[in-house]
């Protein structure tokens, strides 16, 4: 991919970084660390892959983007205001009492939210019915998926894994954000999982394992899909929670905590923004 294409992501990525920071002290929240992890993903997918007209977000023959992770949801707000399919209303209305900017994912009518996420591991058997509605009704447009490691604990997202495979659905591609953590511990501690690539590749899926922070290797995984014909696509991205800001870097406090002024600081100084209004 092109240097300048990279440069352009990187500063969008940390011009979205900086604006998570702000709503989520603004309003109080938690689960800056899980946003942080997707954002970068959430970028190259949204200037590069996915199709969808801001001018007409709800088109029939829009490509549709489950965040599965719909905790992480301040990210995928972002993201969608800066491709100006939401508006600015967001920066001032997340989480407040009575906004249509929930703090999990719910679908209520704002384009760009195809889906109430958040209980885990909903998200993809959600996407493999739009998918399979889309293969059956002969339409073009792809599915996307971002699932957090942990949710594949859930048995549900196991059973549309296998359906996606027998149904032949390569109009569907999930990506893994693989950060080690949820909620109380390390993946690996909770429930083992590894290999996480090889157990889809054994349900009949095709996929590759990428640095969920390097945008030249998402653009090798990302721009020509499927992989194989009549087989969905998995991308297993590596990524770091909290990735941008080094003491919220790895640190599964921060799936809870809202950061404090000093801290807000440290990050601010880290990420090259501004000051924060609280």
């Amino acid at each position: 991919m092109d240097k300048r294409d990279v440069l352009q992501l990187t500063a969008t990525s940390r011009e979205l970084r900086i604006q998570i920071l702000s709503i989520i002290c603004q309003a109080h929240a938690s689960h800056i660390g899980s946003a942080y992890s997707v954002v970068d993903l959430l970028v190259y997918l949204y200037e590069k892959v996915i199709q969808i007209d801001a001018k007409n977000p709800f088109a029939p023959e829009r490509d549709r983007f489950i965040l599965s992770k719909g905790w992480a949801v301040s990210a995928l707000y972002s993201i969608l205001s800066y491709k100006k399919i939401l508006d600015q209303s967001f920066l001032t209305e997340y989480c407040r009492d009575g906004s249509s900017y929930i703090g999990i994912a719910t679908k209520n009518g704002l384009p760009g939210i195809e889906a109430t996420t958040g209980s885990m591991g909903h998200g993809l058997p959600l996407g493999v019915g739009m998918a399979l509605s889309a293969k059956l009704r002969h339409e073009t447009h792809r599915v996307f998926i971002i699932i957090g490691d942990g949710e594949l604990d859930e048995g549900s997202t196991w059973e549309g894994i296998l359906q996606a495979s027998h149904f032949k659905l390569d109009n569907l591609t999930v990506i893994v954000d693989c950060n080690g953590w949820q909620s109380f511990g390390r993946t690996r501690d909770v429930l083992n999982l590894d290999s996480i690539l090889r157990k889809f590749e054994s349900f009949g899926w095709m996929g590759k394992e990428i640095d969920g922070h390097n945008f030249n290797q998402m653009h090798d995984a990302l721009h020509v899909l499927p992989y194989v014909k009549n087989k969905p696509s998995v991308v297993v991205a590596k990524t770091v929670k909290g990735k941008g800001v080094s003491i919220f870097e790895d640190n599964n406090d921060w799936h809870y905590k809202t950061p404090k002024e000093e801290e807000m600081r440290i990050a601010l100084k880290e990420l090259g923004g501004k000051g924060i209004k609280t």
